[in-house]
């Protein structure tokens, strides 16, 4: 009994700490979005080696006081480094740069932009019985017409996706490259700014890339050797190709939208040797995995920003794959949050 009690004093102690957390849990976005915005990694990354407070705020054009405070909590947060020679960049840091190559920072700033923010406020709103979408209830339209009005929002999302797209597609490179065995030519279904293709065809230059995706999107991406750029609506039709390339679009959609997406790729790929490259997240529920908190974490998110999408588990992309008419599917893990799913005509 006594032994009990005393775990249950440990508990109590513990949940003291552990719900400041969440009281201030924005902090940690908060301070991390005025690091990359104020370009505190790329001034260490110039200044090549540590840099004391005085070079720092100098450079920045910061005031010391505030910089230090700003400084000392992410430090804490192991965000930097402190030496007695001056700050240090680490291997977290090097993923704030605004240009580095694999850079989340333009993701981080998608999704600390008020307009992203303003739905979590409607969250508990939308889970009720008849509760609305998050993101209408806060701005009266879904996120893709929001985009479509708003060209600044826009760029943020493509940006985010772009950067996103620098590191997942080099994971499947190398953790699978024998997907792309035999294929001549992938259309990417909501390609974004045509960064995913582009990597890819750079990877496998005899590929011929066709970048899919909103007539607005398709507008502002950059010309690329290997790509061609081409507008449309996935919901009427998929242009042809070897394999159609979905990376972080289903997540978007409810099970019957997936459906109806899917079979416009399938129509879209030969029927002998065609196929659908999924890169997605798979939620597993596996404690064990590092990365399953993102995953779950996305799933909220997608109850935040989109109607309907949704995170899947292994089952539920058997079911809307079988339903789409695919014969059959597999699975494979890379070393990124999304797993590498082929489905077959």
């Amino acid at each position: 009994m006594e032994g009990e009690a005393n775990r249950e004093e440990e508990e109590e102690a513990q949940a003291h700490v552990d719900i400041w957390k969440y009281v201030f849990g924005f902090v940690d976005m908060a301070v991390v979005k005025c690091a990359i915005q104020l370009g505190i990694p790329d001034a260490l990354e110039a200044h090549g080696g540590p840099a004391k407070l005085s070079d720092l705020s100098s450079a920045l054009g910061c005031s010391p006081s505030t910089l230090h405070r700003v400084m000392r909590f992410l430090v804490h947060r192991k965000i930097f480094k402190e030496a007695p020679a001056g700050y240090l960049q680490t291997p977290l840091s090097r993923l704030l740069l605004k240009n580095g190559e694999k850079s989340l920072a333009a993701l981080l700033l998608l999704e600390s932009s008020p307009v992203m923010l303003a739905p979590w406020h409607c969250l508990s709103a939308r889970v009720l019985a008849n509760g609305s979408p998050a993101f209408e209830s806060a701005h009266g339209e879904d996120i893709w017409s929001y985009a479509e009005e708003n060209p600044g929002h826009s760029k943020l999302i493509n940006d985010a996706m772009a950067c996103d797209a620098r590191v997942a597609m080099p994971a499947i490179v190398e953790g699978c490259p024998e997907v792309f065995d035999g294929v001549e030519s992938v259309v990417d279904v909501g390609g974004g700014d045509g960064t995913a293709l582009r990597l890819l065809v750079e990877a496998f230059p005899w590929i011929r890339g066709i970048n899919f995706d909103l007539p607005h999107v398709v507008s502002v991406a950059l010309d690329c050797v290997g790509v061609e750029h081409v507008g449309g609506d996935m919901f009427a039709s998929v242009p042809k190709a070897d394999a159609a390339y979905l990376m972080w679009v289903l997540h978007d959609w409810d099970d019957d939208e997936c459906i109806q997406i899917l079979r416009k790729c399938r129509e879209a790929i030969p029927k002998d040797k065609g196929k659908v490259i999924i890169v997605e997240a798979v939620v597993e529920e596996d404690n064990n995995d590092k990365l399953e908190y993102v995953r779950l974490m996305l799933d909220m998110v997608m109850m935040a920003h989109t109607k309907k999408g949704k995170e899947r588990t292994s089952k539920e992309w058997a079911y809307v794959l079988s339903e789409s008419g695919f014969s059959r599917h597999t699975i494979k893990s890379i070393k990124a949050v999304q797993s590498v799913i082929e489905a077959y005509p």
